[in-house]
């Protein structure tokens, strides 16, 4: 395995600037069909890990998943001081204070699943602890407050995975390699979506946040969007509310860059949201589109055959991963151990958190 580091984002960034260590772990995952789990080395002894919070919308799963890796993770425990929420995954799981799991010099990480007001501010403890840590999307509230606690770990030689779980997913994982290896040509659209059919409740936890859904939801496309074609020239963002409860739950964000336009919608208010999300890329020699997001059925246009792929349009069913979190801590396992580095960087989670903010019509200033 080649030992590079993905280049550091500008803005921008060349639509196919992704490394050449991702395309080829990227290849490997492909042949032997297990997303991002091939070939990584196991610690001797698994590492130390602690969770910090259970009200983020992934906190259940991401422990699930955890707790599904023994080799390569120990929990520590977990920060909830609300005992009737330490159920489910949780059940088991020693009760820790905050001041007790940071001052804990075993752990060597902690997976940061807050309610998102709290998330960033919990991540720069983290970090001044010498912790690693898991911040689950889309990260702070505060585009100043994030980046601050973003440079800081790059400061401190800490790393911060984000909690954009289409990194992992093999889909996304070919889409990264056609881009980088220019089996599309040079990038001209992309369309992205991600809605579902939001409850009351939900509507009415999603209303407090500022920028509705695009910016709890929608992140994660923004996330591969930016991973692919950089930080965009301008970003104009439009959002049709459908009830009166405050809640944006019907948006639309247009990122223009100098030979691209992108547009991401993100609708609450979809009843068949889940089945219709979907990422479309289209090139000067190639197309591609996944579609529903997660399920790993894709249909890839070439103008040329590239790699074991023909010219002409395929229907390709890629293995969805069964754990959608699973491949994240894998992942994480391999950067903490010192085995490599993570292969989005500060400038690149940065660029996404400013790109997500003006998405859903906030300012980052």
């Amino acid at each position: 395995m080649i030992n590079l580091r993905i280049p550091r984002l500008a803005a921008p960034r060349p639509s196919y600037a992704i490394s050449r260590r991702a395309s080829l772990r990227h290849s490997l995952a492909l042949v032997l069909g297990s997303p991002l789990v091939s070939g990584l080395a196991v610690p001797a002894a698994p590492l130390r890990i602690g969770q910090i919070g259970t009200q983020h919308a992934h906190a259940a799963g991401k422990m699930t998943s955890i707790r599904q890796l023994p080799h390569l993770w120990e929990i520590a425990g977990i920060v909830e001081p609300n005992p009737t929420r330490r159920t489910g995954p949780f059940a088991g799981l020693t009760a820790l204070s905050e001041d007790q799991l940071l001052a804990d010099a075993s752990v060597r990480a902690v997976a940061v699943e807050t309610a998102v007001e709290d998330s960033c501010a919990t991540a720069a403890r983290c970090l001044q602890a010498g912790k690693h840590i898991h911040l689950d999307k889309p990260g702070a509230l505060n585009h100043q407050e994030f980046r601050a606690m973003r440079l800081d770990a790059e400061a401190r030689g800490l790393t911060v995975q984000m909690g954009y779980m289409l990194r992992y997913n093999p889909a996304f994982e070919l889409l990264f390699r056609a881009v980088r290896d220019g089996w599309l040509g040079e990038i001209t659209e992309v369309d992205a979506a991600m809605g579902k059919l939001a409850p009351p409740a939900l509507r009415a936890q999603l209303a407090k946040l500022p920028g509705g859904g695009m910016f709890e939801l929608a992140c994660h496309v923004i996330d591969a969007v930016v991973t692919i074609l950089g930080k965009p020239a301008s970003v104009q963002a439009f959002s049709t509310p459908t009830g009166e409860d405050g809640f944006q739950d019907n948006q639309l964000a247009v990122f223009t860059y100098p030979k691209t336009t992108a547009t991401i919608r993100c609708n609450h208010a979809d009843p068949f949201g889940g089945p219709r999300r979907r990422f479309s890329i289209a090139g000067t020699l190639g197309a591609m589109e996944i579609l529903p997001l997660e399920s790993g059925t894709v249909t890839l246009s070439l103008s040329a055959p590239q790699a074991s792929f023909g010219k002409g349009t395929q229907k390709l069913q890629l293995q969805p991963p069964a754990d959608r979190y699973l491949g994240e801590f894998i992942d994480l396992a391999a950067v903490v151990s010192g085995k490599r580095r993570l292969e989005w960087d500060a400038a690149h989670d940065i660029a996404v958190h400013e790109t997500v903010l003006r998405a859903a019509g906030l300012s980052p200033d």
